[in-house]
């Protein structure tokens, strides 16, 4: 009895590569319908198995990375659903893996689902795809070169609901890379980023992910222009300073910063029409230390040049005691 115990992990293991042989085998040489067949096994192991880990490993090992990459590019719908699967779930939590997708050629056939109007399944799973390649550091420049930036702004506005929650997280990616030059998208990501932040909890790690894209593209003067014409573009970054996380609220008060900076007459009276200084006060006690530090120049470039136009030193005060106060409330509620 002894025996039989000890030997059957050896057989389950033995049964398991056995299995992936035989799939890997079917997807290198079987017909498309076959490898369709196989590439579905892929995604359907590596999903129901406890030691996912492993099977991505000998997976690839076995040599299902080139051909999978290779039902990308055919013009058969099972065969790129069935294939876009099997890829998203070879590259999860593998960095080997992610790379040795790119470098077999996936980039281009995604970038072509991306364009595609006509099937919005395709284009969500091919938006996952280069959000979870994009994770992989040596695969950025690769991404950033294919042209793909232009269409996951366009997703942003058109996509389905996840396509565009992942595509604000594969721009966040590639535009985070400490290796390669800075890539910005263009301008035409504000509004849709705006609504975004819009819907979505202000202290949420995807609001983090928005406000740095927002930030980033208010750095050209196109990004400002549009953001003054976006509905509740600006009253959206001054919600945010009130009730985003620290980092939310600090690439907010950093948006608005730079605007005022580019141009203090023509977007002070903006920036202040929406209601900005209760929310810098507090930023200026409750914030980061970059992110206090931008409060405080932003509360000095929107104060009127006119002294006489100032608020008093008691006017000040009392609202930051009125600030500290809500705050602190909401704290003991809280507790």
């Amino acid at each position: 009895m002894g025996e039989e115990e000890d030997a059957a992990p050896f057989t389950r293991s033995s049964y398991k590569q056995t299995l992936i042989d035989q799939i890997s085998g079917n997807l290198i040489a079987g017909d498309l319908t076959v490898k369709i067949h196989a590439a579905r096994e892929i995604r359907s192991l590596i999903r129901h198995h406890n030691s996912s880990h492993q099977i991505r490993a000998k997976f690839a090992s076995a040599g299902v990375i080139q051909p999978l990459v290779l039902m990308l590019y055919s013009r058969n719908h099972d065969a790129r659903h069935a294939s876009l699967l099997a890829v998203l779930n070879l590259a999860s939590r593998n960095e080997r893996n992610k790379e040795q997708i790119v470098t077999s050629g996936a980039i281009p056939p995604l970038v072509d689902l991306l364009n595609s109007h006509t099937n919005t399944t395709l284009r969500e799973l091919a938006t996952a795809a280069i959000l979870t390649l994009s994770t992989a550091q040596p695969n950025k420049q690769t991404i950033i070169n294919s042209g793909v930036i232009p269409l996951l702004v366009q997703i942003l506005s058109c996509g389905t609901v996840q396509a565009r929650v992942d595509a604000v997280t594969a721009l966040y990616n590639l535009t985070t890379s400490k290796q390669q030059p800075t890539v910005t998208p263009d301008a035409k990501a504000i509004p849709p980023l705006i609504n975004l932040l819009k819907e979505c909890k202000k202290s949420s790690k995807f609001a983090e992910k928005t406000t740095f894209l927002i930030k980033i593209v208010l750095k050209s003067e196109e990004g400002r222009l549009t953001i003054t014409n976006t509905v509740d573009g600006i009253l959206t970054l001054v919600e945010t300073i009130e009730d985003g996380s620290l980092i939310s609220t600090e690439h907010a008060v950093s948006a608005l910063l730079t605007l005022c900076l580019s141009c203090r007459s023509k977007y002070r009276e903006l920036i202040l029409n929406q209601g900005a200084i209760p929310g810098l006060l507090q930023l200026t006690a409750y914030g980061t230390d970059q992110g206090q530090d931008m409060a405080r120049a932003l509360l000095d470039l929107l104060r009127d040049s006119h002294p006489e136009k100032r608020p008093s030193s008691m006017v000040v005060e009392k609202m930051v005691h009125d600030i500290a106060a809500r705050v602190d409330g909401l704290e003991n509620t809280g507790k």
